[in-house]
Parts: C-alpha cells; structure tokens; sequence
C-alpha cells in the first residue's frame, strides 16, 4: 500500500456529513424508547404492543435497506442520500399527529423504509472517498454518530416532552433532517467532480493498486443484481454477520430504558445519565475500532488479518454481558458500565464489518451488498424484538422479569464470537470479488 499523504483534508469534511446524518438518523429512532413510558400509559400499550411498534420499523428497515442499496447504487450518493433523510425527517415530525397504536405502527413503518437509506449511502461515500487503510477509521467516526444520537435522545427528549409535550419530542428531532439537506448540497459532490478536493488528495483517495481501476466517475453509479451478489461467499458472510450481531444493538437501543426501569426503578429524566453514560462508550469503541485496524495495517499487517484480529477483539467485548448477572442485585452502574462495554464492542465490530464489503466488492456493488446484509441484521432484529417482548410479558405475569433479561443478555453477550467463527470459515482472507 502506498505510504503517499495528501495534500489536503476535504474527505474529513464528506466524513463528518455523513456523521451528522447518522447522528439524526439514530436521534430520531431513539426517541420513542425514552417516551415508551407516558406513551404505554397514554396509548394502554402492552410489551407486546410495544415489540409490535418495534418489529413494524425493523420490518419496513429491512425492506428499506435492500431497496436503498440497489437505488444509491443506481442514482448514486448525493441524491439517494437526499431522498432517505427527507423521507425519514417527515416520518420522524410526523409521529406528532399519531393519535391511536396502530398510527404509531404505520408512522414507525415509514421511519423505518427511509432511515435504511443510511448506512448503503454512508458506506458508499467512504468507498468513492477514503483509501482501504482508512475506511475503517472514517467508518468508526461516522458510525459514532449513531452513538451521539442515542446519547442526545435521552439528554434532550425527556426534558422536552416535560416541558412542551410529547408530540413536541418528535417535532423537533425530526426537523434537524432538514438543516442536514441544506448542507449535503452545499458541500457534498463525488471526488471527481468536487472543485474543492486538490489533485494530491485525488490520488491518494485512489491510490489502492486493486481499485486504480475503480474511479468514482464510472463506479458512482452501477446496476448488479441481487442474485449475481448472492452467487459469493463474501455476501454470505456480511449477510451473517449482521444477522447475528446487530441484533443485539437493537435490543439495547429500545429496551435499555426498560431495563433500567425494571431492573433499578428508573425512569423519564433519572435514565438521562446511566443512558448517556453506555452511548458515551459506545462513541469511544466506535472510533477506537476504527483506529485499531489502521494501526495493525501500519505496522505492514495484511488488510483482511488486521480486520479480523480486531474484530475477534471487540467481539470479547460482549462477553461480561454473557457471564454477568445483571439482574441479580449488581449495583446498577456496574451494570451500566457491562452494557456500556459491550455496546462500545458493538460500534467497534460495526465499524469493520461494513468496511469488510468495500474490501471485498468493487465501489459499484458497495451499497447493494451493504442493503442486503443490513436488510439481514434487520430481520434478526425482528426475530428479536419479537423474543423479547413475548419472553417479557411471560416472565412479568409470573413476577420474575429479571428472569427474561438473564436469558436476553446470555443471547447478546454470545453473538459476536459465533459470527467471527462463521465469517471466519466462509472468507478466511476476505477474498475481493471480481465483479
């Protein structure tokens, strides 16, 4: 890999669009967990009909991601990212006007088909402007985002719901899309049609031997099928990957308050800082995940075993989710901060999982492959929602909910280490495609 450094930083400037994006995008989901108490209250909402308002998003998101990645993959960035945060800002400003649950089934279904255009054209952008050694880091920052979103929501949510009402909540997260489109259009364009990016760092976007080929003038836009990408083990192996772990992200993003108002009798404001505290974390494994990789390339490490030998890490990481009782009289932040290391696994992991497909598939396939193994990691997050919120309602009515946590988290904690071992054995040199 050559060791050439730009002249000029204008990528950083595309990196941090694209974190604020997934900032918002993670503000606006995250808003309905830190509401669900005054909502169940208001709305007479079971668990179930809670996990019914939670499978409804991940249902559409699923469909979403795969639409989304063959759509950016056809139109390109600039607009397919457009048309996903438009979308989901007026989903997220329009849960206001819900009056019934079923309303909030079909506006959190809209939410979701539009926020899946998210990470296919995140993903994307850092494959058309970022070298393979530094995907990972530029993933991890903006993949960060979805940490700063959560840490924002229960910051920011709770008080404004005690002050204006809950409606006010989603009107005024929901609202931050429309800023962001002001500025994608104001400074995003492809590297090589961007006036601002000099020659220097040009080339040294480029400047992988196996992608010279690959510019982003003819890679901006493509048409692989589905069933051509289906044909690789590698699609296999992001497919699984995300099914197994990301699962385990949305779990704690919708039930963490309820943990904590279960577990420790907190709720509304008292979840503002045990909440924060586990995203601030997660913030920190999202861009040390990047880094690490990036180190171990440095140090003349192969890009695949860098990436595998730090994802083995962070998958550790979930471990004392598995080990710990959490349920079991733990001081609550002892707890907080076992949630807070797994999620920061969690980031790290994601961090180079995505980046394993711009590895693996040429630039034109990118956001394809990214929707279809988003679409996966969807699905489980379905499957589990829906474990969840029956194992809660069983477990409640018998007056031993802890109980239905305890086997939630030996799920999660365990997750990361099964899929390392699968992608492992499916692509144990991540193998690039030849498209």
């Amino acid at each position: 890999m050559t060791q050439q450094r730009p002249s000029g930083n204008y990528r950083w400037t595309i990196c941090a669009l694209i974190f604020m994006a997934t900032t918002i995008n993670y503000l606006d989901r995250s808003v309905i967990s830190l509401l669900k108490p005054e909502l169940e209250k208001k709305f007479h909402w079971t668990e179930s009909d809670y996990s019914d308002i939670v499978i409804a998003f991940q249902l559409c998101y699923a469909i979403g991601l795969l639409l989304a990645g063959r759509l950016i993959d056809s139109v390109g960035t600039k607009i397919g990212y457009a048309i996903s945060i438009l979308g989901w800002s007026i989903a997220a400003v329009g849960h206001a006007i819900v009056k019934s649950t079923v309303g909030f089934v079909i506006a959190r279904g809209a939410l979701g088909i539009s926020e899946a255009g998210n990470f296919p054209s995140a993903i994307k952008t850092v494959a058309e402007w970022f070298p393979k050694k530094e995907r990972a880091l530029a993933t991890g920052i903006f993949n960060s985002g979805a940490n700063i979103g959560a840490v924002a929501a229960p910051l920011s949510v709770p008080f404004i719901a005690a002050k204006w009402g809950w409606q006010w909540a989603f009107i005024i997260t929901g609202s931050l899309g429309f800023i962001w489109l002001i500025c994608w259009f104001i400074f995003y364009e492809i590297p090589s049609r961007q006036k601002r990016l000099s020659k220097e760092e040009y080339d040294f976007i480029h400047s992988d031997a196996d992608e010279k080929k690959e510019t982003d003038a003819n890679t901006d836009t493509g048409n692989v099928s589905w069933m051509q990408l289906l044909k690789f083990k590698q699609t296999w192996a992001f497919i699984i990957g995300k099914f197994l772990t990301d699962p385990v992200w949305w779990f704690f993003l919708f039930w963490l308050p309820a943990f904590l108002k279960a577990g420790y009798g907190l709720e509304k404001e008292a979840v503002a800082i045990p909440i924060a505290l586990v995203y601030t974390l997660s913030t920190i494994g999202s861009i040390w995940g990047g880094w690490l990789p990036l180190h171990f390339i440095k140090k003349g490490w192969q890009v695949f075993r860098a990436r595998k030998t730090s994802m083995f890490i962070y998958a550790m990481f979930a471990v004392p989710v598995l080990l710990a009782q959490l349920t079991g009289g733990i001081n609550m932040w002892m707890a907080v901060i076992i949630i807070g290391l797994a999620t920061a696994g969690h980031q790290a992991w994601s961090a180079n999982i995505f980046t394993t497909v711009s590895d693996m598939f040429p630039k034109k396939a990118v956001a394809s492959v990214t929707g279809i193994g988003g679409m996966a990691g969807a699905l489980g997050g379905m499957l589990i929602a829906w474990l969840a919120g029956a194992m809660f309602d069983y477990y409640k009515a018998l007056g031993k909910i802890e109980t239905g946590y305890y086997i939630m988290f030996i799920i999660c904690g365990s997750a990361y280490l099964i899929a390392w071992f699968i992608m492992h054995l499916l692509v144990p040199k991540m193998q690039r495609v030849d498209l």
